[in-house]
């Protein structure tokens, strides 16, 4: 049993505390009968993932019972795939539940071939699981299945029963208005100068051909999400100046290294490329400079957001909630090239997070600042 099994089974008083469910595919007439190796309907979940699940599922994605979804987790998220099966089986909807370790070996060299075609015939798909080394290519096949085919895609990358019980069961309505009335204004700005108490001093200057996204929560056919969501995302024209990274570095850095406040990473970015980055921890200061130089296109600026959960009150030492965090990040490598409209591509991505952020917005009209000490002077 993992640590997320075992935290399950203390949480929720064991497996005793929970009803005991139909198989996948037993519960209603003319339903698929594949069923997953591990029985997710079978697996305990604290009664604290329900809401968080519950906003997955109805709030974010909303499923309808007509649709089907595909569900790929892996045994460390286990027991929070479960809480979101059960969602599932209690809508009525088709669905088919994939646990990694049981149709592939770990690192993935690939995503699985029966995930990928039953994706093909899912309008829906969520993806809980905590990534290893190596692995975007194979989150990158999946991905590209989702955009041909316009599926709405939630992206749970290493969430945990932390996060489940924080960003998850923010009110995404609220934060989907917050994060069109940004939209609405940095859709209008040429260019976004940032700073923050601990060093960072960045200009970022936009391409009108690129596209601005927001991934409030609210995941639509336009652009797949990360849930929990919240930030509006481009690709810039060129970015200059320090990022100081006193919040969090992504992919599976941010495990290796969690917060950074006390040992921040300090990036020096010309013409879009990084040139420079220092650390106290110098195995945190080779590790990035090797992962940004895994290709030639892993040094540049690659995406410019403002997060905009304004659930989220602090970063937690990891990606997947806090690049929601509200403020800037920004991520070197790959650019959703297919969203954003930017024409080059890389292999890597990874994102960097900073804290308490003072955000301004310009153009030919004037400068207007959006963001004082990370918080927002607009509303939704």
């Amino acid at each position: 049993m993992n640590d997320v099994e075992k935290l399950a089974d203390a949480e929720a008083g064991g497996p005793e505390a929970f009803a005991e469910h139909q198989p996948l595919g037993a519960a209603r007439p003319g339903r698929s009968s594949r069923e997953t190796r591990t029985n997710l309907l079978k697996v305990s979940f604290p009664p604290a993932f329900r809401e968080g699940a519950h906003n997955a599922v109805t709030t974010c994605l909303r499923v309808q019972p007509s649709e089907k979804v595909t569900l790929i987790t892996d045994r460390s998220c286990l027991t929070i795939a479960a809480s979101i099966a059960t969602e599932l089986e209690n809508l009525g909807c088709s669905w088919h539940g994939y646990v990694l370790e049981e149709v592939a070996p770990r690192p993935l060299a690939g995503m699985p071939v029966e995930v990928l075609e039953d994706m093909e015939s899912s309008e829906v798909s969520i993806f809980a699981v905590e990534v290893q080394p190596n692995e975007l290519s194979s989150r990158m096949q999946m991905t590209d299945v989702v955009n041909r085919r316009r599926m709405r895609h939630a992206h749970m990358v290493n969430i945990t029963p932390e996060i489940m019980t924080q960003g998850m069961r923010a009110d995404f309505v609220a934060i989907d208005k917050l994060s069109q009335a940004v939209l609405d204004k940095v859709r209008k700005a040429s260019y976004v100068r940032a700073t923050t108490p601990a060093g960072t001093d960045i200009h970022a200057e936009m391409n009108p051909a690129y596209r601005w996204f927001k991934t409030s929560g609210i995941i639509s056919t336009e652009k797949w999400g990360n849930l929990p969501g919240g930030e509006c995302f481009t690709a810039p024209e060129e970015v200059n100046g320090v990022f100081v990274v006193d919040g969090v570095v992504g992919d599976f850095l941010c495990k290796t290294y969690g917060l950074l406040i006390d040992q921040p990473l300090t990036i020096h970015i010309e013409g879009n490329r990084v040139v420079r980055a220092t650390s106290p921890n110098k195995k945190l200061e080779q590790d990035f400079w090797a992962y940004t130089h895994t290709d030639e296109n892993s040094d540049r600026v690659g995406e410019f957001a403002i997060g905009t959960n304004i659930g989220v009150h602090a970063v937690i030492g990891n990606i997947l909630q806090d690049e929601k965090f509200p403020g800037v990040h920004i991520a070197f490598g790959d650019p959703y090239g297919a969203h954003t409209g930017a024409k080059w591509k890389s292999s890597t991505h990874i994102d960097v997070v900073g804290l308490r952020f003072n955000i301004w917005l310009g153009n030919a009209e004037g400068e207007e600042q959006i963001m004082r000490d990370g918080e927002f002077l607009i509303q939704g």
